[in-house]
């Protein structure tokens, strides 16, 4: 793939900032990366630097506002626009101002749904039929910004919330691609989101950071309500409960229409099954404390009188 002339500075700092990084390095010439520095005590992968060092590119790093302020204090950079994903610092209008073009950053929603910290998760727990990209010029407000463009994607039956990622990821690569050369030579135009969105809605909606506590499952919610919190949550906080006084994951399920007292445990075709406040909920795969993954019918083969005591 040719790339442009035009260099970009890329401000992100999770996984999803580091594969759009890896696909964004095939169309354009990236003059650094600025990212969150490996924390004390972390062992582990930090995927932009990991990615970074494998391109070859810079790589600057801040912890905070004032940090990132004082990092473009010495001018580091000599791009006309920065681009970010997924990056976890708010950013103050003096950076922004630093790049003539501005600074666009791609989120993961159809401005203005879903501003804040988690709109993939929260598109799955709505129910919501579509989602998509949403490319918008950084502003001091959370995602108020103007929008440069968006890009709407179908959310699968059964999308969770790593997959669905996965697919926006691409989705804003293809929009970055076709979008930022036309911004950097002025040939496209922004505007408020509330003029133009493709949202079922301009009115704004919020999602937020997920917490642990978000994962316990409720069984006086309805099944739907449920269904949707597994798929949305299976890779964090994860979906928990106790079965009898076994702790479980679980990982998969369907709705079967049927009534019962909420949290009283059957088996349908099966796999255990737990009625909820309406409907049951038919589990298909769970993680019981300290064992591998396993169909329903292979956690009754072991656990089904315990499932079903009283």
């Amino acid at each position: 793939m040719k790339k442009t002339s035009e260099t970009i500075v890329f401000f992100g700092s999770g996984p999803v900032a580091a594969k759009s990084l890896t696909l964004l390095a095939q169309k354009f010439e990236v003059e650094g990366v600025v990212t969150k520095p490996r924390a004390a005590h972390h062992k582990g992968d930090v995927p932009v630097m990991r990615v970074a060092e494998k391109l070859r590119l810079p790589v600057l790093t801040a912890t905070d506002k004032r940090s990132l302020d004082a990092l473009f204090h010495t001018k580091p950079f000599t791009s006309s626009l920065g681009v970010l994903v997924d990056f976890g610092i708010i950013v103050s209008q003096t950076v922004i101002d630093y790049f003539p073009r501005g600074i666009v950053n791609s989120h993961f929603s159809l401005l203005p749904e879903w501003r804040g910290a988690d709109p993939i998760t929260f598109s799955i727990l709505s129910g919501q039929k579509q989602t998509g990209v949403s490319l918008m010029l950084l502003s001091n407000g959370m995602d108020e910004g103007p929008l440069l463009a968006q890009s709407a994607f179908d959310i699968p039956h059964d999308a969770t919330t790593p997959r669905l990622t996965d697919e926006l990821i691409e989705l804003s690569d293809q929009t970055l691609k076709a979008i930022l050369p036309l911004w950097v030579e002025g040939d496209a135009t922004a505007a408020p989101q509330d003029a133009v969105t493709i949202a079922p809605s301009a009115e704004p909606s919020y999602s937020r950071k997920l917490s642990k506590e978000d994962g316990t499952l409720v069984w006086t919610k309805s099944a739907t309500v449920l269904e949707r919190e597994i798929r949305a949550f299976v890779a964090w906080p994860k979906s928990r409960t106790v079965l009898n006084g076994l702790e479980v994951v679980i990982t998969k399920a369907h709705i079967v229409a049927a009534q019962g007292a909420p949290g009283a445990h059957t088996i349908i075709g099966r796999n255990p099954a737990v009625f909820c406040g309406t409907d049951v909920l038919v589990i298909e795969r769970l993680k019981p404390a300290g064992k591998q993954e396993m169909s329903g019918e292979a956690f009754l083969a072991g656990y089904k009188k315990l499932f079903l005591a009283n």
